[in-house]
């Protein structure tokens, strides 16, 4: 077998995979059965991963890529929700994946695919039908949604474009579309209020951007049917707007953005060429999710609030399988539901209107702001805070004896510190969205352990810096992870011990002393100091005769490679999780204290600063030392 290295990858691209890799280990935490948690950001990281260049990458990754490509293409097809199965399969890529990068990291033999995995590497699409049959098919039309013509889009020249439909020699095409029945598309759907209202909100925000890429890319291809990047963004566009309609349940969405999709797939693999009548397929289809849009954005401002939406779409499915097979456009149908196709002005001008947000508070109150622009602007604030400051204290300054100019500094002072404060507060998140989420992961780590352990949240509203609130979610999983597998024990140990059966663990944030302590403190076993001891001098960390105090015994956890465990799990034992924890909690400049009583649990305090920009501070000087104390 063929050996390769990292190197004739590329060290970047090694390092970009490994950490895709890593992030989905970390969402598969939280994924259950029966459940649409982890779907769109798996599903994203999946994508990420296709973005990979795979065409330099180790002969067997980009097969392996392919066939989870297709594992996620049942979910999202299907119910867009997990079972048994389909984690078992996720679970399963990870660790061949895992021991593929390690393989070639190490120049040893490529892990290859398993065998039985060849089968699912195609994953067969679903029917349309499928995923609209939870939808009412009787429900009278609501008055919001005119007709979807299908003249919606103005007719313009293609230069390079082929004007007749893909040669038939490309069988490929009419076999992508084999599966598509012609089956009838429900003419309404109702939304959930009560149960997605707020996943709802969500969806329509990122909806807005989406779809004004969807026909920015679709005019692009009108002069350039050959841009394989703009072909590429209009199908990862559907895509994750099939994924986020599939997640707020929207069957009649998905449906929609799924024949595009598979449109867009066949250009992408060659089997068609862009031409008019696809770039028609994707502005009219564009249009009509805008109007949905907009009418899901006006149900959430209260505007006829739970009645049935139309879904004239049968017409546009129609002509995208049409388009798929190279056949003409047909005839527009008679849609039962839907106003006949002198509503085409109307509906354009509410297509039109849908990015704006149609006076739903959705768009109102947020808006969507690239980060790096956010962390420029607090960088610049600082800045100007010491630029403020080197002024204020420039000594040519302070011996100018002019009164106008003290109160013109100090109006500057002022100025400057509430410029700062505001800065400050745009990065400040509440840390209760990662408690949250260590819910979910003390609720399916104990249930696979057979532990009985509940989690108790205090300080969900703590607010601090979004940076430190990013970097510090994979401590809180190492940490939470241990006190459940190796902190709390199992039910009959606690009873026999005169403890409740029920472990528990507390998670709290709060303010202390200018910065925020996060503490996860927990009722179990507690640390053995002696064992722990014994294990360093048997690795050769201490010597024999080494007196260390209980606070230097309990940092020993900390060492890279140190474990106590007897045997390692998939949750645990190799040692691999303390050190990161103390590496990422120091790279925020804060710290871990440990407290252990054996037999009683134990508490761990991160103590972190409010946030990584600039803070004022007290300058002291002792001698010829100089001090900065903070100041609140």
């Amino acid at each position: 077998m063929e050996v390769h290295s990292v190197d004739s990858w590329g060290r970047s691209h090694y390092e970009a995979a490994q950490a895709l890799i890593s992030q989905l280990a970390e969402e598969l935490a939280f994924v259950e059965p029966g459940t649409d948690n982890g779907v769109l950001a798996l599903n994203g990281l999946v994508m990420d991963l296709e973005d990979l260049d795979l065409e330099s990458a180790p002969p067997g990754l980009e097969e392996g890529i392919a066939v989870l490509r297709g594992w996620m293409e049942e979910v999202l097809d299907g119910p867009v929700t997990f079972d048994e199965q389909s984690i078992a399969r996720l679970g399963e890529w990870h660790a061949w994946v895992s021991d593929f990068m390690l393989a070639l990291e190490q120049e040893q033999d490529l892990t290859p695919m398993p065998e039985h995995w060849a089968d699912g590497a195609e994953a067969p699409a679903a029917p349309v039908a499928a995923a609209s049959a939870a939808v009412p098919a009787a429900a009278p039309a609501a008055p919001h949604i005119p007709a979807l013509p299908l003249e919606a889009a103005p007719k313009a020249s293609v230069p390079a474009a082929k004007p007749a439909a893909p040669p038939a020699a490309k069988p490929a095409a009419p076999a992508a579309a084999a599966h598509q029945e012609q089956h009838a598309i429900p003419t309404s759907f109702t939304l959930d209020l009560a149960r997605d209202e707020e996943m709802l909100r969500e969806f329509v925000i990122e909806s807005v951007e989406l779809l004004q890429d969807l026909e920015q890319g679709a005019l692009t291809l009108e002069s350039h049917p050959q841009d394989k990047s703009t072909i590429d963004s209009i199908f990862r566009a559907f895509h994750t707007f099939k994924g986020g309609a599939g997640l707020v349940h929207l069957p009649v969405l998905v449906s929609l953005a799924h024949e595009l999709e598979t449109l867009l797939e066949a250009v992408r693999a060659g089997k068609l060429e862009i031409n008019q009548e696809i770039i028609d397929c994707v502005l009219i289809g564009s249009d009509a999710l805008k109007v949905f849009c907009a009418e899901i954005t006006n149900q959430l401002a209260g505007e006829g609030a739970g009645s049935p939406i139309a879904s004239p779409i049968q017409d546009i499915v129609d002509r995208a399988r049409a388009a798929l097979l190279g056949k003409p456009a047909p005839a527009a149908s008679d849609v039962a539901s839907g106003p006949t196709s002198g509503a085409a002005p109307a509906m354009r001008q509410a297509a039109a209107a849908a990015p704006a947000g149609g006076g739903g508070a959705p768009t109102s109150s947020f808006v969507k702001l690239d980060t790096e622009k956010l962390d420029n602007l607090v960088n610049l604030v600082g800045e100007l805070v010491i630029a403020q400051s080197m002024v204020v204290q420039n000594p040519d300054v302070q011996s100018l004896n002019s009164l106008q100019l003290l109160r013109c500094l100090r109006q500057l002072s002022r100025v400057t510190s509430e410029l700062q404060r505001n800065a400050m507060s745009l990065r400040m998140v509440p840390i209760r969205g990662i408690f949250q989420k260590m819910s979910r992961l003390v609720r399916d780590v104990s249930g696979q352990l057979g532990k009985q352990i509940q989690l108790e949240l205090h300080g969900e509203d703590t607010e601090l810096d979004r940076n430190i609130v990013e970097k510090v979610g994979d401590p809180l999983i190492h940490m939470i992870r241990n006190a459940v597998d190796h902190g709390i024990e199992m039910p009959d140990e606690r009873v026999a011990k005169g403890k409740p059966a029920m472990g528990t663990i507390k998670l709290s944030a709060y303010h202390q002393g200018g910065g925020i302590v996060i503490s996860i403190q927990d009722d179990g076993k507690g640390l053995d100091g002696e064992r722990i001891l014994a294990k360093a001098i048997e690795r050769g960390l201490v010597r024999p005769d080494a007196s260390l105090s209980k606070e230097e015994i309990n940092a020993l956890i900390f060492l890279p490679g140190f474990s106590t465990a007897e045997k390692v799990t998939d949750l645990s034992g190799r040692g691999v999780g303390m050190d990161v924890v103390r590496g990422n909690i120091d790279s925020l400049r804060g710290r871990v204290d440990v407290q252990s009583t054996l037999g009683k649990g134990s508490t761990f305090t991160f103590t972190l600063p409010l946030t990584l920009a600039i803070i004022d501070g007290l300058m002291v000087g002792v001698g010829d030392e100089r001090y900065i104390i903070p100041t609140l």
